[in-house]
């Protein structure tokens, strides 16, 4: 399963999504156009159901999407802004897990 794959979602390897590059990149950046991902797509690669993803999204936490028609989609850059937003700072040399 995909999620046995990724460890830190936040460092995620973008590799898992190999079969994005069957698209015609050049003829998409040439258009100023990005790999754009499915709901199920992104649910799968960060290794959650897909109803989590439409749950983050109606409670404002979830990563920004396009509407083409009734679907939604993701772009990658915006999907990796999404993940370095949940990222977690390093606990301080000093910091004791919350002891006081």
């Amino acid at each position: 399963m995909l999620a046995e794959k990724v460890h830190d979602p936040v460092r995620v390897v973008w590799d898992d999504l190999e079969h994005l590059r069957v698209m015609d990149t050049e003829k998409l950046l040439g258009l100023g156009l990005e790999p754009v991902l499915t709901t199920s797509e992104l649910a799968e690669y960060v290794g959650v159901q897909v109803q989590a993803i439409y749950d983050l999204r109606t409670d404002g936490r979830g990563p920004s999407g396009i509407r083409v028609g009734r679907e939604i989609r993701y772009r990658i850059s915006d999907v990796r802004r999404w993940l370095d937003s949940l990222h977690e700072p390093e606990p301080a040399l000093g910091d004791r897990g919350g002891e006081r």
